[in-house]
């Protein structure tokens, strides 16, 4: 479940008109209330290299966006912290794996089914379908496949927005069999290393419907006046959704080795993408009943409890859904019981992915603000529909000064809310201070990469070397691995001093003495250190 892009085509070849954009951002920002804060003062890069750098940065947007993506492509970018698991993948791959599933196309709704079976006990495809195996053998039935799983021709019209198409990819390429886990994570990962991406946060739904039948008959407790969540969660509890855990653990298990083994990780011959560390953000899907999405967020707590691999939580699926819509406080205040009896407790929410028109005005007034103030989100997802809020400008500040961090997803907001350049807060965001990384959503759906984020990024906003390098920074800063930081906290942001154990030593080939033991409790301080080093390896290039 999911959310993502456009088409294949280049963001700068569908509006060439980026330049003029950044003079209404500068007249835009210019009217803000007098009471925004400071912009952030910019990470400081004074050594000569980052100095090259910067002006290769410069001159490379000059140059155009062929010769900005070649640059970008090699700038390392940290962390995807906004990415779908499966709507990271291409079509290609569905399709492939659908043939070997056994799996069937039907020719005319574009999607695939599963086989019956024959009297004879064989599985077989039903007149008028085709064996997905044979799908490669005609070409105009692969593009057709190509262009209903992602948004690579996709041309709204009447009838048929951006928004739709994108979400119903998922139900055409839904059926393939999740024991090809170990080749999704390889592909995502393997892309990632290619573009000099470290880290990885992947958000996937494990199977919850044994949790779903112990919470079926809650339903009316969970409808009525003032749900008592915590004596429901101890109801699953007892009755025994911790014993899904196990299966839960037993499948990501199988689905790493098969990773590891596919780039021969710890072989001579391993490949790149075993550099690339991964880890789960557990998916709930929210468009359900009541009683479904609780019995999901409960399994999800339990398996962040006793699994590191799952390191947060995030809900999905549309938000102007009408169930999303109706229950969304519901789920706020869910989220607000539950995760305070949980140490890992760590939750990004899809927040304001909405747009005027899509629902009526009230509904944009307030989902950021309880995504923050009730649930406790420390990241936000989107974030589109931020000045909609109720006091918009209050709540910009509360979330710098709280660092919640918004992900953002231009192509994503482009497809499926028509939301980009001046339309999208993204330069507000920066204004006040609140911390932003770039990432992808659904790459495979949208057929992009994170690179690709970049050059929009860098083509539709006026932004420095040094402001890309600070959202990369915060990719890391912000992700859910345990451990303290390398930087020092500060307000509005800036993610330019070590903490004083390290004070000196960013960018060297090892860190010594005291830094090194620092570095050696922290997850998260050895990405960011390694992040330095590979920024270290790049600007002494130029």
């Amino acid at each position: 479940m999911t959310r993502c892009q456009l088409r294949f085509v280049m963001p700068w070849r569908i509006d060439p008109m980026y330049a003029p954009r950044f003079l209404a951002a500068s007249l835009l920002l210019a009217a803000a209330p007098l009471f925004a804060a400071e912009r952030p003062a910019q990470t400081r890069e004074g050594s000569p290299a980052a100095q090259r750098t910067a002006k290769a940065f410069e001159q490379a947007k000059k140059d155009g966006p062929l010769t900005l993506h070649a640059f970008l492509y090699r700038m390392p970018k940290g962390a995807d912290l906004h990415n779908h698991l499966s709507g990271a993948i291409y079509a290609e791959t569905w399709i492939r794996d659908a043939g070997e599933d056994h799996l069937c196309v039907d020719p005319r709704k574009l999607d695939f089914t599963a086989p019956t079976t024959t009297g004879s006990g064989e599985p077989a495809c039903t007149a008028g379908e085709v064996e997905a195996s044979t799908v490669p053998a005609n070409q105009h039935l692969y593009d057709a496949l190509i262009d209903t799983f992602s948004m690579r021709t996709f041309v709204p019209r009447a009838g048929d927005s951006g928004h739709d198409h994108f979400f119903d990819t998922f139900d055409a390429f839904h059926g393939t069999s999740k024991r090809h886990m170990g080749e999704w994570l390889d592909e995502i990962a393997s892309r990632a290393a290619a573009q000099n991406e470290q880290y990885l946060e992947l958000m996937d739904t494990p199977d919850f419907s044994a949790a779903a039948k112990l919470a079926a008959p809650m339903t009316a407790s969970l409808t009525g006046d003032h749900p008592d969540f915590a004596a429901l969660r101890q109801q699953m509890i007892d009755g025994g959704i911790r014993s899904s855990i196990a299966e839960v653990r037993a499948n990501l298990d199988t689905a790493e080795a098969d990773r590891r083994r596919i780039e021969h990780c710890g072989q001579p011959d391993a490949q790149p993408a075993c550099k690339v560390e991964i880890r789960y953000i557990y998916q709930v899907l929210r468009a359900m009943p009541p009683a479904t999405v609780f019995a999901q967020v409960v399994q999800g707590l339990e398996v962040m409890a006793v699994d590191p691999r799952f390191v947060g939580m995030n809900f999905v699926q549309p938000e102007d859904n009408y169930v999303a819509m109706r229950d969304y406080r519901l789920h706020m205040h869910m989220l607000a019981a539950l995760r305070p009896l949980y140490t890992n407790n760590r939750l990004s929410l899809h927040a304001g992915e909405l747009a005027p028109g899509m629902v009526p005005p009230d509904g944009l007034t307030f989902h950021i603000r309880e995504a923050v103030d009730v649930a406790g989100a420390q990241r936000i997802g989107h974030g589109v529909d931020i000045m909609y809020e109720d006091r918009p400008y209050e709540l910009l500040k509360t979330m710098a000064a709280k660092h919640v961090l918004v992900e953002i997803n231009l192509t994503s907001n482009d497809v499926i809310l028509n939301i980009k350049g001046d339309d999208h807060p993204f330069e507000l965001y920066r204004k006040y201070g609140v911390p932003l990384a770039l990432s992808t959503d659904d790459e495979g759906v949208s057929r992009i990469d994170l690179t690709h984020e970049f050059v929009r990024a860098a083509v539709t906003y006026p932004l420095t070397y040094a402001d890309l390098k600070q959202m990369a920074r915060a990719s890391i800063e912000h992700s859910f691995l345990p451990g303290e930081s390398l930087w020092q906290s500060s307000t509005p942001e800036t993610l330019d001093r070590p903490v004083t154990a390290c004070a000196g030593q960013t960018g060297n080939e090892t860190p010594r003495g005291a830094c090194a033991e620092f570095i050696s409790h922290s997850e998260k301080a050895q990405q960011q250190w390694q992040l330095e080093q590979s920024f270290h390896t790049f600007e002494s290039s130029f």
